[in-house]
């Protein structure tokens, strides 16, 4: 049978699919839902740079350049090779997916922080040049993608939208959860753990390690393309920014690297927190400042994570401690001296 704490994650899981597929019908006007869209744009964005930056502990301030692939990719597809909309969704991120094999090739031979400026440098070339070849991209002008549902009203747009970033994000999701229970998850958490002794154990890390780099560009760039189908107005300099890296790192860390949903909760928590501060003080660099508060507080007061706070919370709340054999023994050794004396 399972137990409590299965069954109770369970509740907890189903209880959270229904609240978000019924959010929709909650939301009190087409504002709120279209920040609910972003949202979800944000959860399948740090879920995708979980399967790299979680599984293996490479950090990653540069997938910025995937959400930019797939959203002009996507675009450039519809207009120049007249392709449907979800089809060239599909074959930019296949495109993307190709391109990440010599990238990951390059980048994954290096660790810490010099993998950390390899990957903000990759963003900052891409920027350059889609903001330069203006003949191609649209340059400084931006990239205008059309509607793929041109008949639909803004609201119904936006509905549609949102249940198609919740099931992006449930295949994320499991893609993610079965990886964490194979060999080949254990063989990326050994390379997260001591990537010298993995390999030295006959682990093969730089295969593992480009497989979940080139994972996690293809999710990336499938968030990329379903958010420019949707918002339609593509500005180079906001599709390859490392802020968007940025705050992909900073919801996986809030929520915990090593767990499912943690990624999930960060987005949640500091993708309506950055929706808020851009109403509120949009017009200032305010916003990015509580970003940065927020960041540093998780890194401060929760270095694993939210979700791992609250199961040591719970733990030690609600679990008995296990005596371990050492305990056990110097116990029993005590009380035969004491029958002894």
């Amino acid at each position: 049978m399972p137990s409590v704490s299965s069954l109770l994650r369970l509740s907890v899981v189903v209880a959270g699919a229904a609240l978000a597929l019924s959010f929709p019908m909650l939301a009190p006007n087409p504002y709120i839902l279209s920040a609910g869209v972003v949202v979800a744009s944000y959860a399948v964005l740090s879920t995708s740079w979980n399967f790299v930056g979680g599984f293996t502990g490479y950090i990653s301030l540069g997938h910025g350049a995937y959400v930019g692939l797939g959203a002009y990719g996507t675009g450039l597809l519809i207009i120049k090779a007249g392709l449907p909309s979800f089809a060239a969704l599909l074959l930019s991120a296949a495109l993307v997916a190709a391109l990440a094999v010599p990238i990951g090739i390059a980048s994954l031979r290096v660790r810490g922080a010099s993998f950390v400026i390899v990957s903000i440098s990759l963003v900052l070339i891409l920027l350059l040049i889609f903001q330069s070849w203006a003949s191609f991209t649209g340059g400084s002008n931006g990239l205008v993608v059309p509607r793929p549902f041109p008949g639909l009203r803004r609201p119904d747009h936006h509905l549609v939208f949102f249940y198609l970033f919740c099931a992006l994000l449930a295949v994320a999701l499991l893609s993610w959860w079965v990886i964490d229970r194979s060999r080949f998850g254990m063989g990326l958490k050994a390379i997260r753990e001591d990537e010298d002794k993995a390999q030295s154990l006959g682990t093969p890390t730089f295969a593992f390690k480009l497989l979940a780099f080139v994972a996690s560009a293809t999710f990336t760039a499938l968030g990329g393309g379903l958010y420019a189908l949707w918002f339609g107005d593509l500005d180079p300099v906001f599709q390859f920014s490392i802020l968007t890296g940025a705050y992909m790192v900073l919801m996986a860390l809030l929520g915990g690297v090593r767990h499912l949903f943690g990624p999930l909760l960060g987005a949640l928590v500091v993708g309506s927190a950055l929706e808020y501060f851009k109403v509120e003080y949009g017009s200032t660099q305010l916003h990015l400042v509580a970003t940065g508060l927020l960041l540093a507080a998780v890194v401060l007061f929760m270095p694993d994570g939210v979700i791992p706070a609250l199961s040591d919370v719970y733990n030690r709340l609600f679990r008995p401690r296990a005596t371990s054999i050492r305990e056990a023994t110097a116990a029993e050794l005590r009380s035969q001296e004491e029958v002894r004396g």
